[in-house]
């Protein structure tokens, strides 16, 4: 492990130490609790299920031959939690970052060594997560913006606020135009429509063999499609996605500035201006999208006839109904928290938000048992809402589990691996009888 400089700008590391019990938010880890249900059934719904990867022409059977049940949860699905509590987690992420800066800051500690050592073990847990288990994986991409983040710690809220709005709203326009720059720079309309057909039949070919994968092949033929899925196709995708995670940490960043979490009493007006402003972009930016999606099921558009614009015009829409609905669900959840009957009922989430990291990757484990082919095989077998149920189970369970675990261990497995791995010693794992859980690495 590398030692902290010695330098005035930096604190001797062994200044820092983990966060103590009294420290914790609970209302931070109920809310993290609450976006790790919301991801499990994102990640459920759109990949573990297999439903990304059928071929086109089974695809629209499917949906047109849903029950109802299925069509209310699919079009559900879309308004209320397609990227919706990604973008909640990452900004939490930015938000623990503030609070631990400025807890740093208040003991005279030093930060930015720490901080770092942190993000290389989050690294390194997430490229193992990525190449062994699931190409899905976000946690290695919460560390490199993590670096990315550091350089944003003395920048003024107003720009870090800034730099977020361009990130999340005009930057996707930029990526979307990469995209396509092929049919773009064309010589003739023919040509760009050749262009993509020849890039969506690719698509379709590397999707087909990770359908054949995912439901007949073992684990080892899986990794081995999975990692040339991830390099050809799913890698643009995430690269795409890393400077609109940053932008969703500045907003983290900047709410954990401006110290609304610590005091919720006294921002309850900015709590409730989110709650009405938040509702108002979701609304603005979800609506186009839907319409979209009705007019191609019902065949009026394909992407064959898609203009060029559209995608341009929807990508932006699509993060601004991402982040209000995020923020509906902020608001919405710390108003509740102030009453005493909701407090408990949502706190019964914080345990589950405490070993995040934990129930993460387990939630990657069960899923790959319950929808592989070297599990149950459930993979394309299984519609939106009993994809919906398995999830209510699975967490359920992992809720029950969390609560047991720190019961006896002041942190999750994982959670305790990272700490120590951080710190550079083996962190006490057994608390005492009489000591409440202790705070997640990240507050």
């Amino acid at each position: 492990m590398p030692t902290a400089p010695s330098s005035a700008a930096s604190a001797p590391l062994a200044e820092a130490r983990p966060v103590e019990a009294g420290e914790r938010l609970e209302l931070l880890d109920a809310l993290r609790g609450f976006a790790l249900f919301g991801i499990l059934i994102s990640n459920v719904q759109m990949w573990f299920s297999g439903r990304v990867f059928l071929p086109r022409e089974q695809a629209e059977a499917s949906i047109a031959n849903a029950s109802l049940l299925d069509t209310v949860t699919r079009y559900a699905f879309e308004v209320l939690v397609s990227g919706k509590f990604i973008t909640l987690f990452a900004f939490l992420f930015g938000l623990g970052f503030a609070v631990q800066l400025g807890r740093a800051e208040a003991r005279g500690g030093g930060f930015v060594p720490l901080y770092a050592r942190r993000l290389t073990v989050l690294l390194v847990l997430g490229v193992l997560h990525l190449f062994l288990l699931w190409y899905g994986d976000i946690l290695s991409s919460y560390a490199l913006m993590g670096f990315a983040l550091l350089l944003l710690r003395r920048r003024s809220d107003r720009t870090v606020l800034i730099i977020a709005a361009v990130l999340v709203l005009l930057l996707p326009v930029l990526t979307n135009l990469l995209f396509r720059l092929p049919q773009l720079l064309a010589e003739s309309p023919e040509a760009g429509a050749a262009a993509m057909a020849a890039a969506r039949e690719k698509s379709t070919a590397l999707q087909a063999r990770m359908l054949t994968a995912i439901t007949g092949g073992s684990w080892w033929e899986v990794t081995k499609t999975s990692a040339g899925f991830y390099r050809d196709e799913f890698f643009l995708m995430m690269l795409s996605g890393l400077l609109t995670c940053l932008g969703r940490f500045a907003l983290g960043l900047w709410a954990g500035r401006r110290g609304i979490f610590q005091d919720v009493p006294a921002h309850l007006g900015f709590f409730r201006r989110l709650l009405g402003w938040g509702l108002v972009a979701a609304v603005v930016g979800s609506a186009p999208g839907l319409a979209v999606t009705v007019l191609m099921q019902n065949k009026v558009l394909t992407p064959e006839t898609m203009p060029v614009w559209l995608p341009l015009v929807l990508a932006p829409l699509r993060n601004l109904a991402q982040v209000g609905l995020a923020g509906v669900y902020v608001a919405g959840i710390t108003l509740l928290f102030q009453r005493a009957t909701w407090q408990r009922a949502l706190g019964l989430l914080a345990p589950a938000g405490r070993m995040a990291l934990t129930n993460y990757l387990a939630q990657t484990v069960i899923s790959l048992l319950i929808f592989y082919g070297y599990g149950l095989g459930q993979a394309g077998k299984r519609g939106p809402f009993a994809c919906v149920v398995i999830c209510v189970g699975v967490f359920c369970v992992q809720v029950l589990w969390s609560h047991l675990w720190l019961s006896r261990f002041r942190f999750g497995p994982v959670e305790w691996a990272w700490r120590s791995l951080t710190y550079g010693k083996a962190q006490p794992m057994r608390r005492a009888v009489s000591a409440p859980p202790p705070a997640p690495l990240a507050a």
